[in-house]
Order: structure tokens, then sequence, then C-alpha cells
């Protein structure tokens, strides 16, 4: 066998479903490494932990366990539509890749998703870790995604290669954002040493708008509604593809339905235009439905 491990792998060898994979690894029980925004699990010590009898798969949660919360990434436009329904769904929204995280473990109904793929987004993602799950992967938004800049930056970045210097404004790991800026300095033939980044993450996008706004920042990797919001200028880079996964039963229950409901009004169209950045014109589009 190979020194690391897949999911699959690791399932077949301790004799349990992929998803208590997931949920093992979410909780800290098994060894894993992310590459790539892929899981691989060292062989050697997970065979440890199994001969020392220190591995119990958790059982799987039910639907019925499920909290009615909305996790995965930041975005104003979700909680504003959140907020406006009054659907009683709650926002837990600290990266996507967190929310991947706790939809595995059964603690969502939703997750908001910006994962690039190569030419793609979130599709390849959410196939491959819950395709054997009831899950339903729905459009949101196309987000244009870009350089936030300080209103006292000297010259105006247009690109990664020109923020050099720069005191730049990272997210935490969990956030998709900080996979596109993988992507983008991929693009430009840079490393992340290539930048000067601040100590300091920030945990949304508006506060990575104000960091910026406050001065602790020079420059990061944000949203256009973000940067109209503080008033700051803004350098288009990629339009991302934000979409929604469900799980499937909550997808037709009351309380995501009537958040559903606001998402197809005018309301919510002119909401879109006022933030600005966001083209919503293909929201409830399926991208991805588990058999």
């Amino acid at each position: 066998m190979p020194e690391y491990l897949t999911t699959r792998e690791v399932a077949h060898l301790l004799r349990v479903k992929e998803r208590q994979v997931y949920d093992l690894a979410a909780k800290g029980q098994l060894p894993v490494r992310r590459v790539t925004g892929k899981l691989l699990f060292p062989r050697a010590e997970i065979e440890a932990q199994l001969n020392a009898g220190a591995i119990e798969a958790p059982a799987a949660p039910t639907s019925a366990a499920r909290p009615l919360v909305f996790a995965g990434g930041h975005d104003p436009l979700l909680e504003w539509a959140l907020r406006e329904s009054r659907s009683g769904i709650a926002a837990f929204l600290d990266g996507a890749l967190d929310g991947l995280d706790r939809a595995a473990a059964g603690e969502c109904i939703a997750a908001g998703l910006h994962i690039p793929e190569g030419d793609g987004w979130n599709v390849a993602t959410v196939a491959e870790r819950f395709g054997h799950e009831p899950w339903v992967l729905i459009a949101w938004a196309r987000r244009t995604r870009g350089l936030i800049i300080g209103r006292d930056v000297p010259r105006r970045p247009a690109s990664l290669r020109e923020a050099r210097g720069l005191r730049f404004q990272p997210r935490q790991v969990e956030a998709g954002s900080e996979k596109v800026l993988e992507l983008l300095l991929a693009r430009e033939g840079l490393r992340r040493d290539d930048l000067h980044l601040v100590d300091r993450a920030e945990r949304s996008e508006t506060d990575l708008a104000l960091a910026i706004s406050e001065g602790r920042a020079e420059v990061g990797l944000g949203i256009a509604a973000a940067a109209r919001q503080y008033n700051l200028d803004f350098a288009p880079l990629i339009e991302e593809r934000f979409d929604l996964m469900v799980w499937r039963k909550a997808y037709f229950d009351p309380p995501f339905q009537k958040f559903a409901g606001l998402c197809r009004s005018d309301d919510f169209r002119r909401r879109a235009q006022a933030l600005g950045g966001y083209d919503v014109s293909e929201f409830g589009t399926v991208r991805f439905n588990a058999p």
C-alpha cells in the first residue's frame, strides 16, 4: 500500500463508510494531510492507531440531528438573505473548507462553497467527498474577486505580482479565498512567500476590507461587494462561482424554501445589484445531485 491513503482506502482499511472517515478527521481522531484541497492519510500512523485500539468509528448522524445552520464561505449577500427571509436558519460562515468539515460532521444543513478546481468550481470536491450522501449542489451567484486596495497606497496594483512589497491581508486557512489565492499565484508564477503577508488573518470578506480601510494592511484578495462597502479601490482578477451544498431533505423543508423564495424575488436581485460584483441570474441551477 502507498505511504499515503485516500479516503476510500482508509474506509476500506477501517471497514467503515467514507463519510465516517471524514467525521473522524474533522474531530482530529485521524492523522490527515490536506494537499491541494484533498485529504491524504499517512498509512503508518493510522495502522499504529488501529493496532493500539485508538480509532473508534462514530455513528453517522441522521438528518433529524442536523441543526438549522448555514456554514461555509462568508458572503454579505448570503448573510442578508438569511436575515431578510426570516427563515430561522442561523449563519456560521467561517470558510468553505470549514463548511465541508461541518457538513461531514452533521453540523449544518447547507454550506456555501467557492473552491477552484482547475477550470471549474465546487462540483468535483462535492462529488468526491459527498457523492455517496443525499446532498445537492445548487448555484448561488457568480462573484467578482480581486485586489482590494487601501486609500493611501502610493501605486495601484493590477495583479498579485504588482502587489508584492505591499502589506497583504490574508484570510484564515479554512477560507475558500485562500484556495483562490493559491490558484492566482500559480497563474502568475508566484509563491505565497512572495507576498508581504501581515501576521493576523481576517475571518470574513467584510473584515478583510475593514482591515484595509483602517490601514492595518494595504491590499488583500476580496470580493467587489466588500470593497464597495468601505469605498475602497478594487482591481478585478477573477470571476468565481459561489454554490450552495444543501442536505436534500432540508432543501424541501419550510425554512430553506422560505430562504429560497426570497432569493428568487426582485428584492434579492436589487440587493445584489446594490452590493455590486454579483451575477445571480443562475440561482437555483442544479450543479450536482448525489444519487
